[in-house]
Order: C-alpha cells, then structure tokens, then sequence
C-alpha cells in the first residue's frame, strides 16, 4: 500500500545545468533515496540523475499528475527556469526532506505552507 507522506512533483539532475528528470510520487523523502541509491533501472539512473533540485507539495495525487504533465509539455529552458528560480544554487534539496516539517526551508517565495 502507497504511503502518502509528501505527494510532489520533483525535478532531479545530473549536475548544474545537466541531465533533468521530472517525476511523481506520494513519498518524496524514500524516492529520493530510490534515485540516490539507483535502486531502479530507468532513464533517471542511466543519466545519474541523483540531485533533487526542484519539488513542489501537492494536496492529492491526481493534482500531482496533472502537474507533472503540464511541466512535462515545457520546454528545457522553462524547467531550468523553474529551478534557478526556486534554487539558484543547484542545491540538492533531499537533505531538507529529513528536517522536520516546521524547520525545512523551501526557497520557492510563491511556495505556500499546506
């Protein structure tokens, strides 16, 4: 049975400007240990696609999908938009997932509190 810790849209790179994967899951925090750890075989491990730098927290997974399909019609510099925007640095944000839910900082200003 799916767990529903943390429904998001996510964005993982190879590197800074390299390779994005855009994906959907109802647990952020143990899929982004699927895509560290390589434990699936998949474009994402193919490409090395192991930094979170972009998510964004959806209220049920049919919005979750339906996101994922409107970012998945953008073009490449859209996304990598997205992420200098939310994320200037390229940061790999897995490591605020592990913070409690009141102390993780999110960099995204339009990002609201659910």
């Amino acid at each position: 049975m799916a767990r529903y810790d943390l429904i998001a849209v996510y964005l993982m790179a190879s590197k800074r400007n390299g390779t994005l994967y855009l994906g959907v899951t109802s647990d952020l925090l143990n899929r982004g240990l699927e895509h560290r750890e390589d434990r699936f075989p998949g474009f994402a491990r193919k490409h090395g696609c192991k930094l979170l730098v972009w998510w964004e927290q959806q209220d049920d997974m049919l919005s979750a999908i339906a996101r994922e399909k409107d970012i998945k019609k953008w073009n490449r510099e859209w996304k990598l938009n997205l992420i200098e925007r939310t994320n200037p640095q390229w940061r790999d944000l897995y490591e605020d997932l592990l913070l409690p839910q009141h102390l993780r900082k999110h960099d995204d200003p339009w990002h609201e509190e659910r």
